[in-house]
């Protein structure tokens, strides 16, 4: 199990990329705009650097929804893989069953 403080930071960063997701978006088609002037892309490119760096979605990490694993996460599920097939082999997960052939 992850530590809680790992867990609640990585919760605290998908909030504060949540808050900042619009403007990030509206800054970054600013700067990539043909039509925008040197001067707005400056002025868009300081406006960017200056957002808390947790606003980058790059800074999330994805983490299993019950015990906050990091690696060997599944996304379809949210969890990770050791979790996964624990759940799996107790029938906990709708549509889930071991495959044979």
């Amino acid at each position: 199990m992850a530590k809680k403080s790992k867990i609640v930071r990585n919760e605290q960063r998908r909030e504060v990329v949540a808050r900042y997701a619009d403007l990030r978006a509206e800054l970054k088609r600013t700067i990539v705009a043909p039509d925008s002037t040197g001067a707005e892309r400056a002025e868009a490119q300081r406006r960017l650097h200056a957002l808390p760096r947790d606003a980058s979605p790059t800074r999330l990490r994805n983490r299993d929804a019950i015990d906050g694993r990091p690696r060997g996460y599944i996304g379809k599920a949210g969890l990770s893989r050791v979790r996964f097939r624990e759940l799996a082999h107790r029938g906990e997960l709708p549509g889930i069953h071991k495959s044979s052939w």
